[in-house]
């Protein structure tokens, strides 16, 4: 009985198979069996878009449609640590009276909550708006011929003492340490002006040859003697032996340095009450430069025939030296000023 049951399940098996093999038979056509082929769709790669003022990719890789904003930062013992340097495309830092210094902060793709304390423009200025295609520039106040060459610089004049709307007053700053602005209630204000700058460097993530460093110390003065220090990844800044800090509590750094030495003359005009005079700074014509990226010095000239464009930066066998992409501070150092390179 169990052998009758067995060879009936087999049976039952083998029928569909012998009703194909009756069916194929039956056919005065043979049958074709039609496979799709599968298709892999091809893949695509994304260029990158860079942001025209670090070379890194622009947010969601889309350029901000808003101009540059660059911000007068005071840089005083007192006035530290300031707000905002650490999300700056580019910082320059500008010898005033007695070699003092103060910033100029850029921001295009970067917007941070806050960026301050705001001072006060200088003439040297000039030379670096004209470099940033139009940008915003927020500054607060400034003596009457310093005021009036802004006014017929490249720029989009935002001064904190006639755009009051603009100024922020944080808890725990007092003046002259307390006005700051927010970045992104400065492009709603100039919310007409939507052109993103022009990039003023070349980015490469190759590396150039040159020469193994791990310090750069710039004594402008007393108060403002800077030193860069390489930990591997960037150049950190100290003040006098102490880290600069950002006001979140984070080590002030950047990608690349750029010294460009300039020469300098003073006044006629006095800018404060202890006499000191008006930093005026040759931003045309040749001077010498070195661009520190990655642990390395590349040394050559910065060249600018007007202040049309900005500064081409090129070594000794005249190739332009291209940047690590990143955030970079231009360092504009007088010729009586020291740099020291170890």
């Amino acid at each position: 009985m169990l052998i009758l049951e067995l060879f009936d399940v087999k049976f039952l098996r083998l029928i569909p198979l012998i009703f194909l093999l009756a069916l194929v038979q039956s056919c005065s056509s043979p049958i074709v069996l039609k496979v799709s082929p599968t298709t892999e769709k091809p893949t695509t790669t994304v260029p990158v878009v860079p942001c025209p003022l670090t070379g890194l990719q622009a947010p969601n890789n889309v350029v901000p449609t808003r101009p540059a904003i660059a911000v007068k930062v005071d840089n005083y013992p007192n006035a530290r640590p300031q707000s905002g340097l650490n999300n700056a495309d580019i910082v320059f830092e500008e010898p005033v009276e007695g070699f003092i210094t103060r910033y100029v902060a850029v921001f295009q793709c970067q917007s941070p909550p806050l960026v301050g304390p705001v001072r006060s423009a200088r003439l040297i200025d000039v030379g670096i708006l004209d470099e940033l295609s139009k940008p915003i520039f927020i500054h607060a106040g400034g003596i009457n011929p310093v005021v009036s060459a802004v006014n017929q610089a490249n720029d989009i004049e935002n001064n904190l003492f006639t755009h009051s709307q603009l100024e922020q007053n944080p808890p725990g700053r007092y003046a002259p340490y307390d006005t700051y602005v927010v970045p992104s209630k400065v492009w709603q204000f100039n919310s007409s002006d939507t052109l993103p700058p022009a990039p003023i460097f070349d980015y490469a993530f190759a590396t150039p040859a040159g020469q193994k460093v791990t310090s750069i110390n710039i004594d402008y003065s007393p108060t403002n003697n800077g030193t860069w220090t390489w930990n591997g990844q960037s150049w950190t800044l100290s003040y006098n032996g102490a880290t600069q800090l950002d006001a979140s509590g984070t080590p002030i750094n950047a990608a690349n340095v750029v010294i460009e030495k300039e020469s300098v003359t003073f006044g006629p005009w006095v800018e404060n009450s202890e006499g000191g005079l008006e930093v005026v700074a040759s931003q045309t014509g040749t001077g010498k430069a070195s661009v520190f990226r990655n642990g390395l010095e590349i040394d050559g000239t910065w060249s600018r025939p007007s202040l049309d464009g900005a500064p081409i930066l090129t070594d000794s066998n005249g190739n332009q030296i291209p940047l690590n992409p990143g955030r970079t501070w231009v360092e504009i150092v007088p010729d009586q000023v020291s740099v020291t390179v170890s």
